[in-house]
């Protein structure tokens, strides 16, 4: 008899194919000038015949990683990309029909992966002022809740959280016998980090990627970070060979040296300032405490821009509707200062009230 699993009838995924080669791309929270290409060339060098035949080895890179994080292999899992490791701890963590509470808007992959295993994912909305309450998340925290998913920053919308409002999260989550989640794919635009709770205490864990900050979207690269029994669940969910070696060398080279990490984040901040004061000094409202993203209210049309910035100046940004009071909003991910440059030169040329 054949089957289909009814789970996925019903699922509603969307998949972009468009071909965005040749624009400025500002739309997926990619770093749109990528890492240095001489620095790209030097590592190209070591590309050899028998690096592309073999299958890809993870000791050392994992062993490399760990060092970086000050910790030891025990405690991380290699993915193909943190939204891998987000789905193997919902599979290992909850239960058919077991509850999740989760921020919403956020990362629509905890949504779908939660409906794909049939799992009941609860909504925790931001407030009317686009602020998320501690309380509100508390309040959905029941006994029956197996998972908590917390952002920070929070994509789409930003939002961070301080220590004490995660210390008075985690106290309940431990009462509840909850385990936590936290995403931090974006922890490079914002200092603070919970990286150490997932290091030090059970049923805390942390996802994050190399595909924002490090520029390696193009190459699925990211990792767990949990207790040592945690990380051995996940890794049994792990198919064989499931991060590639072109990945692990282009990573290992950016995080063993210091001067292209920070030259990657002083380029990012320069950029952010040059954007946030420019919008200012033209009078655009926008929010966005932390990522590599804003949100801008227009003054014209938003969904007339975002097609006129593809067609006239090939640049590629998105709309968003109900940003609270701003109504529709621009969305624009955050790069270093010449896109920066030619993103405002194109918005001040076609947003003409």
């Amino acid at each position: 008899m054949y089957y289909t699993n009814p789970q996925l009838v019903g699922l509603v995924r969307i998949f972009d194919q468009n071909e965005r080669k040749g624009y400025l791309r500002l739309d997926l929270n990619e770093n749109p000038g990528g890492l240095p290409q001489e620095f790209v060339n030097k590592i190209l060098k070591d590309i050899t015949p028998d690096f592309l035949s073999q299958y890809p080895e993870t000791l050392h890179f994992s062993e490399t990683l760990a060092s970086f994080l000050n910790t030891d292999i025990s405690h991380i899992c290699l993915v193909n990309g943190s939204a891998e490791g987000i789905r193997y701890i919902i599979q290992a963590f909850t239960s058919e029909n077991g509850r999740i509470v989760g921020v919403v808007p956020s990362y629509f992959m905890f949504q779908v992966y939660s409906e794909m295993y049939h799992r009941n994912f609860v909504k925790v909305p931001y407030n009317e002022d686009l602020t998320m309450s501690v309380d509100n998340i508390i309040k959905a925290m029941t006994d029956d809740t197996q998972l908590l998913i917390l952002l920070n920053p929070n994509n789409p919308m930003g939002n961070v959280y301080s220590e004490e409002e995660f210390k008075r999260i985690l106290a309940v989550a431990k009462d509840k016998h909850i385990t936590i989640l936290i995403d931090e794919a974006y922890h490079y635009y914002y200092k603070n980090t919970f990286i150490n709770y997932a290091l030090s205490d059970e049923h805390i864990f942390v996802t994050r990627t190399f595909s924002k900050l490090i520029s390696l979207a193009g190459c699925r690269l990211g990792y767990v970070v949990g207790w040592p029994e945690g990380i051995k669940m996940v890794q049994k969910l792990c198919t064989p060979h499931n991060t590639n070696a072109f990945a692990m060398k282009f990573a290992e080279a950016v995080i063993t040296d210091p001067y292209m990490l920070n030259s990657l984040i002083d380029k990012f901040i320069e950029g952010r300032n040059y954007l946030i004061h420019t919008l200012d000094e033209n009078g655009y409202m926008h929010i966005g405490e932390a990522g590599n993203f804003i949100f801008i209210k227009p003054k014209s049309d938003a969904k007339l821009i975002v097609k006129r910035m593809k067609e006239e100046k090939r640049i590629l940004i998105k709309s968003y509707p109900d940003i609270g009071e701003y109504g529709t909003c621009l969305r624009v991910s955050i790069g270093e200062k010449q896109y920066m440059q030619q993103f405002i030169d194109a918005l001040k040329e076609l947003d003409v009230e």
